[in-house]
């Protein structure tokens, strides 16, 4: 009997529907704009300075579709990448260093759509156009601050301890050499550096952290390989965290941030065209400052009323653009820092625990002592690499960014490890991520740049449409003349394959590249495969001389366990390679295992729909038209 299940109709309804709307916001084209971002607390976005862009823009002879502001940057919508350049040009030497000025594209889509959480597919590099850096993380040099950090932690807990040495060395083999002076207790020694080590390195000492051995009077501290290992996936971690704050703040779309190898990281920037620019935010370095209040909100707004500003004092804003007094002079810096770690305190509240190493610690004891009950603030700085263009050559300097991102109170006192408190869960995850990353943990470098233009990635998104699109015509003009009404069946079904795999990339926000198109258009092959084994086994049945209906249950039901098979090995082949493999690999196995999964849907369940709809009406049914 020629029967389908009425609740299977509404089911391809409603996917119809859904995949419509989904893929509907690929058809709205990105204007190329101009985002214009605060560098500095100072700078601000206001109508003050829409105004200004305006009129030099008008000046310029630049006419924009639209101007949009919000709290975070001010987006310029150009009609073409040629104004686009020509605005980011005119803007960037008259904003100064105040403001970023970066090349981006913006979406079009209407906020009815947007609201729904209809987005347009990612397109990748290859397709967008931007730059791609690699750079490589130098992880001796982490490895040799972290021992340094580690033997000056040992000088101090010796010395607290009232332990004579005459020497506590790094060696060129990056173990720490400790030599105690004749009669020192050498137990008592080895113990104290166990428990510093273990403190500080949050392992234990006998345990997977650094080994420590006694012969004689002398001291050796070995780290495992582990506490290596452990060491340099920090410091790759430590400056991605770095990198990508700094890619957020330029406001990219889609940036890609990811590891390659052991010691490296690929950034990919879509849209953004200017590699000076985006050398220079990524280039840039930062660390922390630790500095007395002298003076709170109220009175320092007070005294910038009234421009008298103590001399021992200097204003700084915090990431709100509140106003704070803090000393000029310095505590502790952030080279001095040696781990920031989120904790809970003992009333079960969140904290950030804090290690300094030995001069950092007698510095911040010393403060501490006379300072219960006062504000301790700790000022972000960053360096900034000024990259320009001039004469075709590049011309760098710098300028620096202060920001206050934390001014807790000082409840006792403290030296080398406290805490502080007062944070939210997630704001004491932020401030350890901050401190942390507040400078580079090692150096790095740029070992391969490369520019994709605008136009080459449009001509990328033309040629692979007209690929996609020359494979589909030819298979629908292909099954309409072979298998007639069966084959029209099939290019109906082919089509909401195709409108599935778009409106799914869309909404789980998967990247389209070139492999991602030759993946689609593999897609649309299985899916004609499957379509094929369902049509030649009715024709089978039919030959057999089985009546059209039952011929056309059988053949559904015999083809679809085939199938199943075939596309189920294709998925394990399309989840393997995005498991095992990176980038491109990446983009063809997210685009073939989706493809997959939309085909066995659109040939079992949508075709047989299709056909039970045409033929089951028909009491008499004497042939069939595949």
């Amino acid at each position: 009997m020629l029967e389908f299940p009425r609740w299977k109709y509404a089911l391809i309804l409603v996917v119809l529907v859904l995949a419509a709307l989904y893929a509907l916001p690929n058809a709205y084209q990105k204007n190329p704009s101009v985002q214009i971002t605060p560098s500095t607390s100072e700078a601000r976005i206001d109508e003050a300075l829409k105004a200004r862009v305006d009129g030099l823009l008008t000046a310029a002879g630049v006419t924009p579709i639209g101007t949009e502001m919000d709290e975070d940057h001010l987006l310029v919508r150009l009609s073409d990448s040629d104004a686009q350049t020509l605005a980011s040009d005119t803007l960037r030497p008259v904003l100064g260093e105040n403001y970023s000025v970066a090349l981006n594209l913006a979406s079009t889509v209407p906020d009815w759509l947007d609201n729904l959480g209809a987005r347009p597919m990612t397109l990748g590099l290859d397709l967008q156009g931007g730059v791609h850096f690699v750079m490589q993380v130098d992880q001796a040099a982490a490895l040799q601050k972290r021992v340094e950090g580690y033997a000056d932690g040992i000088r101090t807990v010796l010395r607290d301890a009232r332990i004579g040495y005459s020497s506590v060395e790094r060696r060129p083999d990056n173990t720490i050499g400790v030599v105690l002076v004749e009669g020192a207790d050498v137990d008592a020694a080895r113990t104290q550096i166990i428990d510093s080590l273990a403190s500080v390195s949050g392992q234990a000492a006998v345990g997977g952290g650094p080994q420590v051995l006694a012969t004689g009077n002398r001291i050796t501290v070995r780290l495992s390989s582990g506490e290596i290992g452990r060491i340099a996936t920090d410091a790759v971690e430590q400056n991605r965290t770095v990198i990508s704050n700094r890619i957020n703040s330029i406001g990219v779309s889609e940036p890609v941030l990811q590891r390659q190898g052991d010691d490296r990281l690929v950034i990919q920037l879509p849209g953004l065209q200017d590699t000076a620019e985006a050398k220079r935010l990524i280039g840039a370095t930062a660390t922390l400052e630790f500095r007395a209040v002298t003076g709170d909100e109220n009175q320092a707004a007070a005294a910038l009323a009234s421009g008298n500003v103590p001399a021992d004092s200097r204003i700084y804003y915090n990431d709100a653009g509140t106003p704070l007094l803090l000393s000029r002079r310095i505590l502790v810096q952030g080279d001095q820092l040696i781990n920031a770690n989120p904790q809970t305190d003992e009333n079960g509240m969140p904290a950030v625990g804090i290690t300094l190493n030995s001069a950092g610690g007698k510095r911040m004891l010393d403060h501490t002592l006379q300072n219960v009950g006062q504000r301790l603030g700790i000022v972000y700085v960053e360096r900034i690499p000024t990259v320009r263009i001039v004469d075709g050559q590049e011309v760098r300097s710098a300028r620096s960014v202060e920001r206050v991102i934390s001014s807790s109170t000082i409840q006792g006192v403290f030296g080398r490890e406290f805490r502080t408190t007062g944070l939210s869960r997630d704001e004491a995850n932020d401030l350890a991520q901050q401190l942390k990353a507040g400078a580079l943990a090692a150096p790095m470098d740029f070992v391969e740049e490369r520019v994709v233009g605008p136009s080459l990635g449009a001509e990328n998104v033309e040629r692979g449409i007209t690929a996609v699109l020359y494979a589909f015509v030819f298979t629908l003009i292909f099954f309409m003349f072979y298998y007639r009404m069966f084959g029209i069946v099939t290019c109906l079904a082919l089509i909401l394959n195709l409108l599935i795999v778009v409106a799914v990339m869309s909404l789980f926000g998967a990247t389209m590249s070139l492999p991602g198109f030759a993946g689609l258009a593999l897609s649309i092959g299985l899916s004609v495969d499957a379509n094929v084994l369902i049509n030649e086994r009715i024709r089978e049945e039919l030959r057999a001389g089985m009546p059209p209906k039952a011929a056309i249950v059988t053949g559904y039901e015999k083809a679809s366990d085939t199938i199943f098979d075939s596309n189920l090995t294709g998925m394990i082949a399309g989840i393997a390679l995005y498991a095992f493999g990176t980038g491109p690999l990446q983009g063809f196995a997210v685009t073939l295992v989706i493809g997959i999964v939309a085909s066995m849907f659109t040939a079992i369940v949508v075709s047989r729909a299709l056909v039970t709809l045409i033929y089951a009406p028909r009491k008499k049914l004497k042939s069939l038209a595949i």
